[in-house]
């Protein structure tokens, strides 16, 4: 093995990497997506070595595969932490992306999508989803922290979620906290968990995904809008225009830097088409 060499992605390796990303408990969601671009640079390299080289050449096959250049830093981010995770002496350098001034109008949910999804889950009798939209959008959790949300919490008001070694309280909304207890009565959950399977198992994050998904055609919401995380982003930006506070909202979101959250606010660019016209600069 040379110096530049590291140790091949077997399945051996990669089931120790996502332990040791339990450790560090990395949520679910990131596990499985580092575990995703790993497996497809396996693929791609076939019977060869992973070193500086190969990689680089993964590097070049993603950009000209069409990846966009925020997916490929993205994947190569799982990379450079398997680098780490394995000792190699090198990192693959991450393209250069000037800051987002607005993203694409075909993702951002609306508060009137948000209504649309409601009603359409009322519509359907999916009491429980209707529920979970509410308390995912109204909190700013993440889908892997829906498992906080029990009755001792509601009962408390307040959630104490644990992720990466730090400890954040999330404050439930009284009116939130009525509607969960309730719900908690009529399926008969004394303790615990609120958001459960027919058998009593935790709502996974796979399923709650799928569950969305099934109310865009009757909601009329285009499915590109519709995952758990765009109800966070939805909750991020009407909170910072209540209350134009960053950092406290960088706190509630869990964010251990702002720039983090400033992405969140980026506006559309209907939005920025808009404000560009109000400057009234073209006679």
């Amino acid at each position: 093995m040379t110096q530049s060499q590291v140790s091949s992605l077997s399945s051996d390796t990669l089931r120790t990497f996502a332990l040791r990303l339990q450790e560090e408990e990395r949520s679910p969601g990131t596990i499985e997506k580092y575990r995703r671009d790993l497996s497809a640079l396996a693929l791609w390299l076939e019977d060869r070595p992973l070193t500086r080289q190969t990689a680089a050449g993964w590097k070049e096959h993603l950009l000209s595969s069409g990846y966009s250049p925020v997916t490929v830093n993205s994947m190569l981010g799982a990379l450079n932490k398997f680098l780490s995770f394995t000792g190699a002496p090198f990192r693959m350098r991450y393209l250069r992306i000037q800051r987002r001034l607005f993203r694409s109008d075909d993702r951002e949910l609306t508060r009137e999508d948000y209504s649309r999804l409601l009603t359409a889950a009322h519509d359907l009798n999916r009491g429980r989803l209707a529920l979970l939209l509410e308390s995912i959008c109204a909190t700013g959790i993440r889908v892997s922290e829906v498992r906080h949300l029990s009755v001792e919490a509601a009962q408390a008001g307040r959630a104490d979620i644990s992720l990466k070694g730090k400890i954040r309280t999330i404050l439930l909304p009284a009116k939130l906290c009525r509607k969960l207890l309730r719900y908690a009565r009529q399926k008969g959950i004394t303790a615990g968990e609120i958001f459960r399977t027919a058998s009593g198992a935790p709502l996974s994050r796979k399923q709650i995904w799928a569950e969305m998904k099934s109310l865009c055609e009757r909601a009329g919401v285009a499915r590109s809008k519709v995952f758990p995380h765009n109800l966070r982003h939805l909750f991020a930006r009407i909170f910072y225009q209540v209350s134009r506070d960053v950092a406290r909202l960088a706190d509630i979101l869990g964010h251990s830097s702002i720039e983090t959250t400033r992405i969140y606010l980026i506006s559309t660019g209907t939005e920025h088409a808009r404000q560009l016209a109000q400057l009234r600069l073209i006679c």
